[in-house]
């Protein structure tokens, strides 16, 4: 009888010594614990960036939109060389942040003579088709406005020193979505001749 108990308190003393003890596993848990929860964190902030992607994309396409404004308004002689600067040196360009405005009736955005009583939007899919009412004449019926109201743009043109017949134009595009705040930049050079 002696040689079982022996055998036993054997068996038991190596189970102990070769499984987890209590301690371990809690430690176990823990790491396991820290790991997931650090995935789930980039997890959100991966899905908060992809969602700026559009609106990072409209930005290019918007600061794009003010530099060939200014090269058609050039081209088409709708302004003279002397007025492609800002208001502040004697042109047309307002200075400094301003909301995205519809161009007025020269056409040209960021100018004394832009709407801002009608802000400027992206128009959105229709919920229930997705597709944009391209239908000219029609209204959208429920196509979704998406209104650029964090947008600004700064539109900044300086002479190129040394190269006379040459101005720099810097448009700046900067938004929020939601706590991130972005911006964008745009340079490019602009001569007296088309």
């Amino acid at each position: 009888m002696m040689f079982a108990s022996d055998d036993m308190r054997n068996e038991t003393k190596r189970a102990l010594d070769t499984g987890f003890t209590l301690i371990e596993t809690l430690i176990a848990l823990f790491i396991l614990a820290v790991g997931i929860l650090s995935m789930a964190a980039m997890l959100g902030t991966c899905l908060s960036l992809m969602s700026t992607s559009q609106y990072d994309y409209i930005a290019q396409q918007k600061a794009l939109e003010a530099v060939e404004s200014i090269y058609t308004a050039r081209d088409l002689q709708q302004t003279s060389w002397s007025n492609i600067y800002n208001t502040s040196q004697g042109g047309i360009f307002l200075v400094g942040p301003l909301s995205l405005c519809a161009p007025g009736p020269d056409g040209i955005v960021g100018t004394i003579d832009d709407d801002c009583t009608n802000p400027d939007y992206v128009a959105m899919p229709n919920a229930g088709t997705g597709f944009i009412n391209t239908t000219p004449g029609i209204s959208p019926n429920g196509d979704a406005k998406d209104v650029l109201g964090t947008f600004q743009r700064t539109i900044a043109i300086t002479d190129v020193p040394n190269r006379p017949g040459l101005r720099q134009i810097v448009v700046t595009i900067t938004y929020t979505v939601g706590a991130l705040h972005r911006s964008y930049q745009l340079t490019t050079d602009i001569s007296q001749y088309s």
